[in-house]
């Protein structure tokens, strides 16, 4: 019985995925949920795991393949390691007779496949240098798109005799990346891995890095901090490496630069953006181009807020096993103010405008490799301790990379905590296709007026940004004037006020 491995949810907006790597080969035994391969996306990687138990029987679609989603990606014949898994083999044994056979040829290594939309891409790191030893397969370099990391295996064995294409340059599609001289470096490889160790009297590490595929994410990362594979604890499975196991290891040290009179430049570190990275810029720049984004300010007085956080927070977190944060008022605020004012929730596509019915709230969590948003759905039914719950979970899958594509996608709305890291004010940046997005800011005392008598009250500013083109003046001021009055008065949220 044949079973077929196909691209799984890549979210709403996500309409195709490339294959960063296949941790398994055709004729290898799998488990039900191992994992097989890793898709990469413009925003998050996808792992996929074996739906069934057998032997991975055939590969459909290749390593630098971009494929659309639920396209069929592997067939996995279940059952014992027999039939079509003992054919596997010999469909991949003329690749590696070909070196010993055409003895000293040259052979050229090729940008892979980018994906339909892509047309060039930077090398972002060569592994290999000239003179070095390959295998088959065996990885030499890692490329950049807008999109994606593409890694670039060997195409046969032996030595790296030129790289045509080194490190920061930008190739086409077709593209000549270098030239593998066969044979040489293939035909004896002990005797190269001696040179090796007699040259470079270092650790022997080939061997771990062949048995055990690391993360692309974590290669480059490793790439980019100048650590060597051994100098990072692998915590992902076979001991496999992951970006937040080199975030742990941290930097290797740098010998310092020498000094040189009146000329800053030694002190200076130049590093180019990922591709990845400038996709980001990019995007956040034709965002404040596309809408005519607009800002508006108020405050609110913490006080009711703070009282009632103080009087029921261990009555509520005894009962809801959650602690009571004043993300959970902020949320339901915003859905309260949203009813009132829905073209806040609405959407622009073409020349419709499109209202939601519900309130699918984003949240933005801070992560050791940036901000993430990840969406409370229906927001406007859940109840205090619903979203407690909700933006926990989501916080550490978030602080973990373990947010799935499902749980970014679809959001309405979006609320972004800058107080947390000590900001007083801010112009939050729209999230598209969203024409809303209200900044929280730092709690600071401060003295105020209240009923002819300066006190001292615990105050927030609160920014709303928000797309001119469907939403107007009075709609912003309306609907941030309600989140300030259900902050300002709690109680206003229980009786729909």
């Amino acid at each position: 019985m044949t079973t077929e491995v196909r691209v799984p949810a890549l979210g709403e907006s996500v309409t195709e995925a490339t294959i960063a790597t296949w941790f398994k080969k055709p004729g290898d035994r799998v488990e039900v949920d191992e994992m097989l391969c890793e898709l990469e996306t413009d925003k998050v990687t996808v792992e996929v795991p074996s739906p069934a138990a057998g032997t991975l029987s055939e590969i459909v679609a290749e390593e630098g393949s971009t494929v659309e989603p639920n396209a069929l990606l592997a067939q996995i014949s279940e059952g014992a390691a027999g039939g079509k898994s003992a054919d596997a083999p010999k469909a991949a044994a003329p690749k590696k007779e070909e070196a010993p056979a055409t003895g000293g040829a040259s052979v050229d290594v090729m940008v892979p496949a980018l994906g339909e939309s892509v047309t060039e891409a930077t090398v972002a790191t060569w592994f290999k240098k000239v003179g070095d030893t390959v295998a088959a397969d065996e990885m030499l370099c890692e490329l950049e798109t807008d999109k994606v990391s593409v890694e670039v295996p060997a195409p046969a064995a032996g030595v790296l005799a030129e790289i045509v294409a080194v490190e920061g340059t930008t190739v086409d599609a077709k593209a000549k990346l270098a030239v593998i001289t066969e044979g040489a470096g293939g035909a004896k490889p002990a005797a190269a891995t001696a040179d090796e160790k007699a040259t470079d009297a270092g650790p022997e590490t080939p061997t771990l890095r062949k048995d055990v595929e690391d993360a692309p994410s974590a290669k480059k990362a490793m790439a980019e901090k100048g650590l060597d594979r051994d100098q990072v604890q692998g915590s992902g499975r076979d001991g496999r490496v992951m970006k937040e196991d080199v975030a742990k290891a941290g930097a290797a040290p740098k010998a310092p630069a020498a000094p040189k009179a009146v000329d800053d430049s030694a002190r200076e570190e130049r590093v180019k953006m990922t591709r990845l990275r400038q996709t980001i810029a990019r995007r956040l720049k034709d965002a404040q181009n596309t809408a005519a984004m607009l800002t508006t300010y108020n405050e609110a007085d913490m006080s009711g807020v703070m009282g009632l956080r103080n009087e029921y927070k261990d009555a509520f977190e005894k009962k809801h096993k959650v602690k009571l944060g004043f993300m959970s008022f902020f949320v339901k605020a915003c859905c309260h103010a949203l009813k009132e004012v829905p073209e806040v929730n609405a959407e622009i596509d073409g020349t419709d405008v499109v209202y939601k019915n519900f309130v699918n709230m984003g949240v933005a969590v801070g992560t050791p490799s940036g901000l993430v948003v990840p969406v409370v759905r229906d927001a406007d039914q859940k109840s205090f301790a619903a979203i407690e719950k909700e933006i926990a979970e989501l916080g550490k899958k978030g602080r973990d990379g373990k947010l799935s594509m499902a749980e970014m996608q679809g959001g309405t709305f979006t609320i972004s905590n800058g107080g947390v890291y000590g900001s007083l004010m801010s112009s939050p940046i729209l999230n598209p296709p969203q024409s809303g997005i209200l900044g929280m800011h730092k709690i600071q005392e401060r003295p105020m007026v209240v009923g002819g008598e300066i006190v001292i009250r615990p105050m927030m500013y609160l920014a709303l940004s928000y797309d001119h083109r469907i939403v107007d003046g009075k709609g912003a001021v309306t609907f941030l004037v309600r989140v300030k009055e259900a902050l300002e008065d709690p109680r206003r949220l229980l009786m729909d006020l």
